[in-house]
């Protein structure tokens, strides 16, 4: 009699280490390049400020046009 069960509970797990070491190597690379450190909204907030300035370039070019 065959078991077909182990193959795929060993398929799940092998999945789940996959996972499990892909999200570390990502967290792991995110904490080299500084997503987590105290200047990691910078990007945020420089993309907010260039925004604001085209919106108030905008507004002026039409006012003018």
């Amino acid at each position: 009699m065959h078991d077909y069960v182990y193959p795929s509970i060993f398929l799940a797990y092998f999945m789940f280490f996959i996972f499990l070491v892909g999200g570390i190597f990502f967290l792991v690379k995110s904490l080299r390049h500084g997503y987590w450190g105290k200047n990691s909204e910078d990007p945020k907030y420089r993309m907010l400020a260039d925004d604001e300035q085209e919106m108030t370039t905008r507004k002026a070019s039409e006012v003018e046009g």
